[in-house]
C-alpha cells in the first residue's frame, strides 16, 4: 500500500464514522468507543487534506511556471513558492505519516519508577542514588509530580533501591526509553589511590496501571505484615505496619514500609503489584511485535547497557543511538536529558516509519 492508499484508507474511515455517530445509533458504550476513535483520526485526517492541499497548490505553481504566457516576475515568485513547497512537502508527508503509526496504549499513563544498584558495592547504591535524583529533578522541570513511595538506603547517602510514582502528562512515553542498564565511569570518593571504577545501576520505567488494565484474584496474593525497619519516626519497630506482598502465580514480590499505616503500605503495594504485572504483559506483547522489526529501540530488557555516565571526560553515551553529550552536570541535574530522550524518540519514530514501508 503506497503513502495515497494509506492516506484514502483513513480519510473513508474517518467519513464513515463521522456519518454512524451523526445517526447516534447504538449502545452507549459502542458510541464512547467511535467518538474516541473519531477524535483520535481528525487531526490526522486534517493533517492529510493539509498535505494535499499543499501539493494541489504546488501543482498550480508548476503549471504556472510552465505557462510561456506567464510573465517573468511571476514565474519568478512561483518557482520561490516551489522549492519552498519542496521543502515543507515532505516533512508534513511525514509528520503525517508519523500521526499513523499505531499508538502505544500506555504512552499517555503515568509512570511507576525504579532505581536499584547493580554492579560496584557502595560506589553503585551511591550512582543509583544520583539517578533517583536525576529523575526527581527532571520531573520538577516538566511539571510533573515526584513521590517517592519506598527507599532502601545503605547508611552513606546510598540507595539499594528506590520507588516513586510519577505523574503527569504523557510520563511514560517520555520515560520508557530509561529502562536498563546505566553504568557510571568514575573516581570514587573512598579511592585513595585515584583510579577510575565502573559501577551500575537497573532502571525501570513501568506504565502505572489501573484497575480496568489488571484484574488481580485476592485468592492469587499472600499478605505478609511485619515491623518497619530504618528511618521512619517513633512508630518503628512498635507496630507492624510493613506490608510484603506475593503474587503466587508470578513469584512477584513487592514490599512497602514507607508509610506509618498498614492500610497506605498495602495500598501503595498493590500499585506497585500491578504495575509490574502490567508491564510483564506489554513485555510479552513488545515481543512479539518485535520478532517482525529488525531492530528497537528501548527494549525494556532491564540487562541491556543502554548508557554510559564517564565523569572524568564529562560525557553521557546512549549506546542505542550513538549519542554523546559533553555536559554530564546538565545530564545529572535533568536539564539536557531531554536531548537524550529526543534523540530516542526519533530514533523510534524511524524505525517505526521503516515497517510501514
Amino acid at each position: 500500500m503506497n503513502l495515497d492508499e494509506k492516506f484514502d484508507k483513513v480519510l473513508a474511515r474517518h467519513d464513515e464514522l463521522r456519518d454512524t455517530l451523526g445517526r447516534g445509533m447504538g449502545d452507549a458504550q459502542s458510541f464512547a468507543k467511535l467518538s474516541k476513535e473519531y477524535a483520535d483520526l481528525t487531526p490526522v485526517a486534517e493533517a492529510i487534506l493539509a498535505v494535499r492541499k499543499a501539493r494541489a497548490e504546488m501543482a498550480d505553481l508548476e503549471a504556472m511556471i510552465a505557462d510561456p504566457e506567464t510573465d517573468s516576475e511571476m514565474r519568478s515568485l512561483a518557482e520561490e513558492e516551489v522549492r519552498a513547497y519542496g521543502r515543507t512537502i515532505p516533512e508534513l508527508e511525514r509528520q503525517t505519516l508519523i500521526s499513523l503509526l499505531p499508538k502505544d496504549e500506555a504512552d499517555e499513563k503515568n509512570a511507576i519508577l525504579e532505581v536499584r544498584a547493580g554492579t560496584g558495592g557502595d560506589e553503585a547504591a551511591l550512582f543509583a542514588a544520583e539517578l533517583f535524583e536525576m529523575y526527581r529533578r527532571y520531573c520538577a522541570l516538566k511539571g510533573w509530580r515526584f513521590e517517592t513511595m519506598d527507599v532502601s538506603e545503605t547508611g552513606i547517602g546510598g540507595y539499594k533501591e528506590a520507588i516513586a510514582s510519577i505523574t503527569g502528562r504523557n510520563v511514560f512515553a517520555r520515560l520508557k526509553f530509561e529502562s536498563g542498564a546505566h553504568r557510571v565511569q568514575r573516581v570514587p570518593q573512598t579511592e585513595a589511590s585515584g583510579r577510575i571504577h565502573t559501577s551500575a545501576a537497573t532502571v525501570a520505567v513501568l506504565p502505572e496501571a489501573e484497575e480496568v488494565d489488571i484484574q488481580i484474584d485476592e485468592r492469587d496474593l499472600r499478605i505478609d505484615v511485619y515491623r518497619s525497619s530504618g528511618p521512619g519516626g517513633q512508630s518503628v519497630n512498635t507496630t507492624d505496619s510493613a506490608v510484603r506482598i506475593t503474587h503466587l502465580p508470578t513469584g512477584l514480590v513487592v514490599c512497602q514500609q514507607d508509610e506509618k499505616s498498614q492500610h497506605k503500605n498495602k495500598a501503595k503495594a498493590m500499585r506497585v503489584l500491578r504495575s509490574r504485572l502490567y508491564d510483564q504483559e506489554r513485555a510479552a506483547k513488545d515481543a512479539e511485535r518485535a520478532a517482525n522489526r529488525k531492530s528497537q529501540v528501548g527494549s525494556g530488557d532491564r540487562s541491556e547497557r543502554i548508557r554510559t555516565y564517564n565523569f572524568p571526560q564529562g560525557r553521557v553515551t546512549d549506546h542505542r543511538v550513538n549519542l554523546t553529550l559533553y555536559k554530564i552536570d546538565k545530564v545529572m541535574l535533568g536539564e539536557a536529558l531531554d536531548e537524550v530522550i529526543d534523540a530516542l524518540v526519533s530514533e523510534d519514530e524511524a524505525s517505526r516509519l521503516a515497517s510501514l514501508e
